[in-house]
């Protein structure tokens, strides 16, 4: 079994997560708290950020679209019609595009922020950057969610999956991120229909179960996190 150092509420590793279980394959999971800056973590990682996957002969693979595509490259090519990279070159850019979008964009836009300010700051200490939480940024990433759910729903208004004709890593890095921001309860999901259906197709997954049972310490999820019927 292949191991994932990892934190449950970063969208980057909750992407790992899902395209492995996909593919029908466990992780031994280890989670890791990057701004701790473990010496043996940084052996394996000197940029100390995650995902990290240790693969075969525990090397490791590091950042969230570097392991997608070693899976795609040792897995995925023999999936055939379950393949999460399509085959044709203009397709795979539309599915790289929208990874990036996802783990990228939204991330730097709304989730990386939200995260540390509402979750990740109590179980910081001072020189780790811990503290108050910066009400500024919460403000500002909650006035980016807009954008990125009016983007998502039309995505999925006028697609069966968000890069085209089947389920593909864009919408498992879609699914990531907004999973996070549903857990913190920022996505007032009935003024996005089409992602909201979109969405309850990708917690009904049995991929998506790990996803739903995590829970962080000291932040309970909102009501509806694990619900099918939301």
């Amino acid at each position: 079994m292949l191991t994932l150092f990892h934190h449950p509420l970063f969208a980057s590793c909750r992407f790992v997560r899902l395209s492995f279980g996909e593919y029908g394959e466990e992780l031994a999971l280890i989670e890791e708290r990057p701004w701790a800056r473990r010496e043996e973590f940084l052996s394996l990682n000197p940029a100390g950020t995650i995902p990290v996957l240790l693969a075969e002969g525990d090397q490791p693979i590091v950042g969230a679209t570097v392991i997608a595509e070693y899976l795609d490259e040792t897995r995925g090519a023999l999936k055939r019609g379950k393949r999460l990279m399509a085959e044709d070159p203009v397709q795979r850019a539309e599915i790289r595009r929208l990874v990036d979008w996802y783990l990228i964009k939204a991330d730097g836009d709304v989730t990386r922020h939200l995260v540390r300010e509402r979750a990740l700051k109590p179980h910081m200490t001072g020189t780790e950057g811990g503290g108050s939480p910066d009400s500024a940024a919460i403000r500002a990433a909650r006035a980016n969610i807009r954008q990125h759910m009016k983007y998502t729903n039309w995505l999925t208004g006028t697609r069966d999956w968000l890069a085209g004709k089947k389920l593909s890593y864009a919408d498992l890095a879609a699914a990531s991120a907004l999973s996070v921001l549903d857990y913190l309860g920022e996505v007032e999901w009935h003024d996005y229909p089409a992602a909201r259906d979109w969405y309850t197709r990708m917690k009904s997954r049995p991929a998506f179960r790990p996803i739903l049972a995590d829970r962080v310490r000291g932040l309970s999820p909102v009501s509806h996190y694990a619900d099918l019927d939301f």
